[in-house]
């Protein structure tokens, strides 16, 4: 004869209920068992709990990943000021100086109000997704801006910087400020790793229908396995030299984001470690 079973309420203890099973042969009881409903609705819970757990720590990742770029975003323009209220500070009687201190103070200020404006805002709409406010600029005028703000930090390792820019305007359509972040991630990275009174170069030229920007340096290089992954978020090159070097990993992803939103392409080469880098910019000149 098959088992059956049959169950039956037990008494209530604590707020929690359990229920008796009878396994029956022949109506007769040969074992009984007892199960806490409780333990049932704790594990339905636990895997309802489940999904909402997975989405917090995602978006508790999202806030650390926002505010890491919020942080590296800040640093440029901090270091600008800084740089600025020193020249000031000394009283030249250059006015033409005067007015470009303040004119860099002003461009940084509004820099830091944009990159601050929507911090309390969902993840979705933080900085690194910003609104664009494109226009038609001078890709000159742009890098220009970039190196007269990196140039505190190429000032404290003794290094220096030549560019080569053509005489006549190169127009792209484009957001000025955030074109402006990718030429000073470059060349702050270019100067992160490149020996101090080492040499670092920048040059525009049009090929074809893109304007072409390159940043050469000739510091640690990267090796052929990490070039690939080079532009992701949090990806430093797996040595002691970089290690031992701070930063997260962040320009570089910026870069590439920036330049997707436009558009453009950026591309990294390098002879190996040791070596040197490239990073070639490309963006469609404005008709």
């Amino acid at each position: 004869m098959p088992s059956i079973y049959s169950a039956e309420p037990a008494t209530q203890v604590a707020g929690q209920h359990a229920l008796r099973f009878f396994e029956t042969c022949d109506g007769l009881p040969v074992a009984r068992r007892e199960v806490n409903t409780s333990e049932a609705c704790s594990r339905q819970r636990q895997q309802r709990l489940f999904p909402q757990i997975d989405e917090l720590i995602t978006t508790d990742h999202c806030k650390d990943e926002s505010m890491a770029i919020l942080l590296h975003e800040l640093r440029s323009p901090i270091a600008a000021i800084q740089h600025a209220m020193a020249a000031l500070r000394m009283r030249s009687k250059d006015e033409s100086l005067q007015q470009r201190m303040h004119e860099l103070i002003e461009r940084q200020v509004r820099q830091l109000t944009l990159l601050t404006s929507n911090v309390g805002q969902p993840s979705g709409h933080r900085a690194e997704h910003r609104r664009l406010e494109l226009e038609r600029i001078d890709l000159r005028t742009v890098i220009g801006r970039a190196i007269e703000t990196i140039t505190p930090e190429l000032a404290q390792r003794l290094q220096q910087l030549s560019t080569d820019l053509p005489v006549s305007n190169t127009w792209v359509l484009g957001d000025a400020s955030r074109l402006e972040q990718v030429f000073v991630n470059l060349l702050a990275n270019a100067s992160k790793y490149s020996k101090v009174d080492s040499k670092i170069s920048i040059s525009l030229h049009e090929c074809g229908p893109n304007a072409v920007v390159e940043v050469r340096d000739s510091g640690i290089g990267i090796a052929a396995d990490a070039l690939p992954n080079i532009f992701g978020l949090f990806v430093r090159a797996d040595s002691v030299e970089v290690r031992t070097r701070t930063g997260l990993g962040i320009g570089l992803a910026l870069v590439r984001s920036i330049l997707d939103e436009h558009c453009g392409t950026v591309s990294a080469a390098s002879a190996g470690v040791g070596l040197g880098s490239e990073f070639t910019v490309r963006l469609k000149l404005a008709t």
